[in-house]
């Protein structure tokens, strides 16, 4: 498959059309394009591989940006699969989060069991199904073999792990586009084997792809799998509070662990979630989940993971689980899903595998909260990000960014450019809400 790949320049529409280049985001003299005629096709997404702490596909930066679909597999018709991947695919998400085996949300189970379930050759033929329809897309399905909380010891022990890895990579191996995601908003304490066995059953029959562990609420794979050979890449649950110091120490020590892995939040706060299940404390916003994304992603992450509280358990409308409320047809159009694109298109514009994060450029407070600033700049000076998250403004050295350095404010919401001095101090267009600076060499 031919990716769409961003690339930046300074050009005048008229010089983009004429060249049969599809815009995505015109502000000032800044312009994001992509190919009009870039598509996809089943069958031919590469395979995902790392690279250091990023990942890439068919040799190319990938940059992982997922909608979260737990309930799919066991929950929506063929019809209804191929609604939701067909809208997410539009909005530019290029992975979705789901699960063979899920205990929530009216979702459908192959079995009692991992031994029961390999017998249900109709279901596996859905999940085959939906694979497919994520290729034909240019999606990739990032799948739990089974839902760790509340099935651990039960649904799967460490004497059925390896059997039920070595069925899912005879069945699934073959395919490109599939990840394997362990564990399930489950800690792994006392059963690391059985991830253990798990993954190396997937690999003895052929399921190879990359795989991660999923934690609970303010966890990290890192505690129990840093070093683990199958775990390919490190996988944080950020949750669903507004523990925001919390939040900051848990991307910071999962960059720091060692060895060195790509690593991304795959379940951040979702869009319309009760602030720590309770709703009498509020649902979040569009702006809580830009603020999870961006701190994450320069903070050092491979790309990041969005979800709305109706979509991932497939609410019908009224008042779904765990206080969720209204439909998921009308929740895949919900703003924050809509604007995830922007940083997806805004990392992809950039050299972003040589992006790191780093504080010290900050000369002013980087403040605490829901108002730490963060930064992250680019090894070899080509560019520097500093994300604002509640509009306050800051000081920040310039100096890192080599040859003919330009300055724009990002708009998260819009995705728009609009270019401003380079300077020591800055202050966001707006107070209260979000913006990104972008300083980039031009030469």
């Amino acid at each position: 498959m031919s990716r769409a790949s961003l690339v930046r320049a300074v050009v005048s529409a008229g010089a983009v059309m004429s060249l049969g280049i599809g815009l995505l985001v015109p502000s000032s003299e800044r312009w994001v394009v992509r190919a009009a005629a870039e598509s996809s096709s089943a069958g031919d997404l590469p395979y995902l591989q790392v690279d250091g702490r990023f990942l890439t596909a068919g040799g190319e930066p990938f940059f992982w940006l997922a909608d979260t679909a737990w309930a799919m597999l066991g929950k929506l018709s063929t019809d209804e699969i191929t609604e939701y991947l067909g809208v997410r695919a539009d909005q530019g998400f290029n992975v979705v989060q789901t699960v063979a085996m899920f205990p929530q949300a009216g979702a459908d189970s192959p079995g009692d069991t991992v031994e029961a379930a390999a017998q249900n050759d109709e279901y596996w033929d859905n999940v085959e199904f939906a694979i497919d329809a994520a290729a034909e897309r240019g999606l990739y399905l990032a799948i739990h073999p089974v839902w760790g909380d509340k099935q651990t010891g039960s649904v799967i022990d460490e004497a059925s792990a390896r059997g039920y890895g070595e069925f899912l990579g005879e069945r699934f191996g073959a395919y490109d586009n599939v990840t394997w995601t362990l564990g399930g908003d489950h800690p792994a304490d006392g059963e690391e084997q059985l991830w253990t066995e798990l993954a190396e059953g997937l690999d003895e029959t052929g399921g190879t792809q990359l795989k991660t562990y999923h934690p609970r609420g303010d966890q990290s794979s890192a505690t129990w799998f840093a070093d683990a050979d199958w775990l390919d890449f490190n996988m944080i649950q950020g949750g669903h509070c507004l523990r925001y110091d919390v939040r900051a120490d848990l991307v910071d020590s999962t960059y720091a662990a060692t060895p060195a892995k790509p690593f991304l939040d795959g379940e951040p706060i979702y869009e319309e979630h009760p602030y720590c299940w309770e709703p009498d404390q509020g649902f979040s916003t569009a702006q809580d989940v830009r603020r999870d994304a961006y701190w994450s992603v320069l903070g050092g992450a491979a790309g990041h993971t969005y979800g709305h509280h109706a979509v991932w358990q497939f609410n019908d409308g009224g008042e779904g689980e765990l206080g969720a409320r209204g439909s998921w047809t009308e929740a895949l159009e919900f703003p924050a899903g809509e604007q995830m694109r922007h940083l997806r298109e805004l990392m992809e514009s950039l050299p972003f595998t040589r992006g790191e994060p780093d504080q010290s450029v900050l000369t002013s407070e980087a403040g605490s909260g829901a108002e730490r600033i963060v930064a992250n700049v680019a090894s070899n000076g080509s560019y520097l990000l500093v994300y604002s998250p509640a509009g306050q403004g800051f000081s920040v050295d310039t100096s890192v960014v080599t040859g003919s350095p330009k300055a724009y404010w990002f708009n998260p919401r819009t995705g728009e450019f609009d270019e401003v001095e380079v300077a020591e101090k800055y202050s966001p267009p707006t107070g209260d809400e979000d913006w990104l600076l972008l300083v980039e060499d031009t030469a």
